[in-house]
């Protein structure tokens, strides 16, 4: 009788046929994958994710990362389809199907629906010579030497390739799209993805929410517009509305402590602190709340290439947002 293998075995041998499995499928793409990248980065409508059972989760999955990345991207199920869903393909569409064995009658119904309006039909199959890849337009092989079941029976090695090949096709449209974190954010405005990616300038006050006096003026106005924006600190700019300076609830404490009681006598650039920290606008939140830990310093000046004040970020506008 075989001896028993430990669950961390069984653990390392399904990891690495698996692992094994995907190293296979990147040494058996050739200019198929490079015209299907193609196809479908011209595509005009959406790109149709389908598959049966447990080669339709992954299918899922693709559509999902997909759509996330800038390829428009819907799931259908392939029984579904036959029964009045197939409205959901339209001229202009790319059909993207899985099927390991490439027999997978559901999918085969759907081959005469497709060449009737003009669909492409990409595959990623086992085997070229299966019904699914010779009809196909284009075959993307994930052929894979064995399963990681060790009855050789559940789809394992052969889900996962057909995964990770689903993932380098997005990545490559993506690039190939020339697709940014910028777009990503847009995507993803919520969660902890769409945190990670705000930018200063979204996150910033502005217009009229934004503390700011010029170099000439009083301090009892500069006391009231910074008690009126309640942020902690004002701005202060030049005549052409660039930063010169600014004036925090700490500077006012330690003029207090030094000034005879003339500081409302004084100017807000006879009071101010020089060259303040500042960031671009496009820099990511998470870059301005490092910065503001670093420094100890509680806002940071969004300002332009010219340097001209374009708003404040404040240390309470980043809190809660768990950037790292």
């Amino acid at each position: 009788m075989k001896p028993a293998r430990t669950p961390r075995e069984v653990a390392r041998e399904v990891l690495e046929t698996e692992a094994a499995a995907v190293r296979g499928v990147a040494a058996q793409l050739d200019e198929s994958f490079d015209r299907a990248v193609e196809l479908l980065r011209a595509c005009a409508g959406r790109v149709v994710c389908t598959g049966m059972g447990k080669s339709g989760l992954v299918m899922k999955k693709i559509a999902a990362t997909l759509s996330s990345t800038g390829t428009p991207a819907l799931f259908l199920h392939p029984a579904e389809a036959v029964h009045g869903d197939l409205g959901m393909i339209v001229r202009g569409d790319v059909v993207l199907a899985a099927s390991y064995s490439g027999t997978t009658e559901e999918l085969l119904h759907l081959v005469a629906t497709l060449k009737r309006l003009g669909v492409p039909l990409v595959v990623m199959t086992g085997s070229a010579a299966s019904p699914l890849a010779r009809h196909a337009d284009l075959h993307l092989p994930v052929a894979i030497d064995r399963e990681a079941c060790p009855l050789g029976l559940a789809p394992t090695a052969s889900t996962t390739a057909t995964l990770a090949l689903g993932d380098a096709l997005a990545m490559a449209l993506l690039e190939a799209r020339g697709f940014t974190r910028e777009d990503f954010a847009l995507l993803h405005p919520a969660g902890q993805l769409g945190k990670r990616l705000l930018r200063a300038d979204q996150l910033m006050h502005a217009g009229e929410a934004l503390p700011k006096v010029t170099i000439a003026t009083p301090m009892r106005e500069a006391i009231y517009e910074m008690s009126k924006k309640a942020l902690g600190i004002t701005a202060v700019v030049d005549g052409e509305g660039r930063l010169v300076g600014c004036i925090s609830d700490g500077d006012l404490r330690r003029l207090l402590q030094t000034d005879d009681g003339g500081i409302l006598r004084r100017t807000a650039g006879e009071c101010m602190t020089r060259d303040p920290r500042t960031i671009a606008g496009e820099e990511l939140a998470a870059a301005a709340l490092k910065t503001m830990e670093e420094r100890r310093i509680t806002s940071l000046f969004v300002c332009d290439e010219a340097g001209r004040l374009e708003g404040v970020v404040h240390l309470h506008d980043l809190w809660g947002l768990e950037l790292f």
